[in-house]
């Protein structure tokens, strides 16, 4: 593997995680290839955050900023992101851990196959509740997803610590201007975000990352659900709304002919499930206006299913 030509770039958020940010960045600093730059940024904490943050800067090649105001997690993956200059970014929430080949794991991946834009990783859950969480049992290329998640709102991804992508990708979604939408579970904006400016997922099943589950963690708690009993339908607009911001801010727009398109993405998934062509089914049903390439679109759908099951390369799961 040349590792030399890709500078990777590790950002990690912190928010009153002085108890836990020591294990995430020496995670970090500790693996078996380094980090090229490793970037805390501090969301305004009330603990002695920042003083653990000086400490490993002073000690370690560790760049940080400390913000003097509050604003959540989007506002810090926006600060992240303009301060790095990797060619790949890494995501780190400061209570998660990374596994010592995290990092070397990825960039294999990254360099065998060079059209992969974003990779997320399974990941093992430790502190309160332990387990293995696994998306797929296997390593797999996820193909393009633009179509699926504009109509359907799909979600293609997983945590935050899990996920990485090239700066190509990100800078086409960062900085995002609103955020009070997202100042919690801002990585559905990475998420969404990349499958909506074209980006080439891939999925590495080994668990490469450890999940810390404790009493504060937001998004295993869902105790935003519990002050809000309206979250989810809100959280509809904020998608809508952050939709709209980056397919103006990127210049596009639905195909005329999406039928065509849906066909075309569906191809770019090397070995499909059922839920796959159901979600594409639905999509050329409900959301092609043209009759004529509603049914046409239907029929082909239906035509390269049954060409992949006699290549044998659909999954019934």
């Amino acid at each position: 593997m040349n590792t030399n030509k890709i500078k990777t770039s590790c950002l990690i958020n912190n928010y009153n995680y002085a108890e836990f940010l020591s294990e995430a960045v020496n995670s970090a600093l500790n693996q078996t290839v380094k980090f090229d730059e490793i970037i805390i940024v501090d969301d305004a904490s009330t603990d002695n955050s920042a003083e653990v943050i000086a400490k490993f800067a002073q000690e370690n090649n560790v760049k940080y900023i400390l913000k003097e105001k509050n604003q959540g997690q989007l506002s810090s993956f926006n600060e992240a992101f303009l301060a790095a200059t990797g060619d790949i970014i890494f995501f780190l929430d400061a209570d998660d851990i990374y596994e010592p080949q995290y990092l070397e794991t990825t960039l294999n991946f990254y360099d065998r196959r060079n059209e992969c834009d974003f990779i997320f990783c399974a990941y093992k859950k430790f502190g309160s509740v332990e387990g293995t969480f696994q998306n797929y049992e296997v390593d797999l290329d996820l193909g393009y997803s633009v179509i699926r998640t504009l109509c359907t709102g799909e979600w293609i991804g997983s945590i935050t610590s899990t996920l990485s992508i090239r700066k190509e990708i990100i800078k086409k979604i960062l900085p995002i201007p609103d955020i009070e939408d997202w100042r919690v579970r801002a990585d559905d904006c990475l998420v969404w975000g990349a499958s909506l400016v074209g980006a080439k997922k891939f999925y590495i099943s080994k668990p490469l990352v450890r999940y810390r589950i404790h009493q504060t963690n937001q998004y295993h708690n869902k105790k935003f659900l519990d002050t809000d009993k309206n979250y989810e339908y809100k959280r509809f607009w904020k998608r809508n709304s952050l939709f709209n911001y980056i397919m103006q801010k990127n210049n596009l727009s639905l195909p005329s002919l999406l039928a065509f398109t849906c066909l075309n993405e569906i191809k770019t998934i090397p070995c499909l499930n059922i839920q796959d062509f159901i979600s594409y089914f639905k999509i050329i049903f409900l959301f092609e206006h043209n009759f004529y390439w509603k049914i046409k679109g239907v029929i082909l759908l239906f035509s390269y299913l049954l060409k992949i099951l006699i290549t044998g390369k659909f999954k019934i799961s």
